[in-house]
Order: C-alpha cells, then structure tokens, then sequence
C-alpha cells in the first residue's frame, strides 16, 4: 500500500511538471497544425488529393511532433536530482523507466490524441478511417513513447549530440507507420496488420526498461 501512494506520488508530480511546461506542449500542438496547412498549401486543396495523402502526412506529422519533446523525457530530472531522489525511495531504474513512458504517453501524446479528430477535417479523412487512424495511433504513439524512452537515455550518455536519439526513433518508427498507414488504407488486413501492431508494442515494452534501466544507472555513475 505503501508503494501505491509512492507510485500516486509520482504521477501528482508528473502532472504539476507538466502543467508547469504546458507552453512546450501546446508549441509541439501549434507546430503540428502549422505542418499540416503547409502540406495543404503545397499539394493543393482537391479534396481526393489531401483524402489520398492525409493519413500518410498525419502520421507523419504526429511522430515528428512527438519527437520535439524526448529532450526532456529524463534531462530534466536527470540534472535537478530526481531520478536519484527516486532511485533512493525505492524505485529500481527500469521501474522508472516504465513509469516515465507511460507519463510521456498520457502527458505528450494524449493531447495529439485529442487532435486527430481536428486534423482528419482539414485533411478531408473519411469517418471510418478517422477511427481506425485513432486505434493505430493509440497502439503506435505508446510505441513511440518505448523508442522515445530508449534514445532519451542513451542521450544522458551522449551529451554532445543529442540528434542521435531522434534519429533512432525515426529509423525504428519507419515500421510503425508502414503498418499503421496500412492498418488504414487495406482492409483485407485489418486484423493482420493490428496483431502486427500489437506484437511490435509488446517486444519493445518488454526491451525498454531493461535498455532504458541501464542507461540511467550508468549515466548516473558516470556524472
């Protein structure tokens, strides 16, 4: 019981770091509709044009948004203390890791979440792939928040270049989104293609704590 209101703690304080940082996420909401009209602009309005493009430049446009914020995944706390602080209260490094993933999910890509519907409007998405957009994104985006978990820590190792993480996440999101554009676009394969999905997530959430765990103990022995 005693570890429960540890873990309470925890997400109370994630919630008020967040709600302190809300300009960072409604700058990562700005870019993403600014990125979307730019893709409007640039390949025109037909409406069977942008029907065609959309879930593609969506999809897109959402992992490049939620890249903006793997910076501060584990910078902050790994520079004010808390990742120790939390390390000493009983929390095991991969314990944490899972914590911060799925805080990064909730915090971060929920509110992408909330704009899919906005976004399929400007880019003429059909009613029925809007839904399955959604229930690709909602397996893809805490996917996402696995990969953005794994760099962020392997950039607490590498201080000079922290692009590196962003590339990794890039190159290992390439299947997400050729699976999750093809979740939408074929329907023989919907229930293929949503086990693939589903078998992606659970490989690398089972990877991520031990890979992110690591990361942070020996960042912190090497600070």
């Amino acid at each position: 019981m005693k570890f429960i209101k540890k873990i309470i703690n925890f997400y109370f304080r994630e919630y008020k770091v967040n709600l302190s940082g809300i300009f960072d996420i409604l700058t990562n909401i700005t870019f993403f509709f600014i990125s979307i009209f730019i893709f409007i602009f640039s390949v025109g309005p037909e409406k069977e044009t942008l029907s065609l493009l959309g879930v593609g430049i969506l999809w897109t446009l959402l992992l490049l948004s939620s890249t903006l914020s793997l910076r501060k995944f584990y910078q902050d706390d790994f520079e004010n203390g808390s990742l120790i602080v939390l390390h000493l209260n009983g929390f095991s490094f991969e314990l944490i890791s899972i914590l911060k993933t799925i805080s990064h999910f909730f915090f971060v890509q929920f509110p992408f979440m909330m704009s899919i519907p906005f976004a399929s409007v400007l880019l003429d998405i059909s009613l029925e792939k809007m839904y399955d957009l959604f229930l690709s994104f909602v397996i893809g985006s805490f996917i996402l928040s696995c990969l953005g978990s794994i760099s962020s820590s392997m950039n607490l190792l590498n201080k000079r270049n922290y692009l590196l993480g962003s590339v990794m996440v890039l190159v290992f999101s390439i299947p997400i989104i050729i699976f999750s554009v093809g979740l939408i676009n074929i329907e023989d394969n919907f229930n293929s293609l949503i086990n693939i999905l589903i078998g992606l997530l659970l490989i690398i959430f089972a990877i991520n704590p031990w890979a992110s765990g690591a990361c942070l103990k020996l960042a912190i022995q090497n600070n």
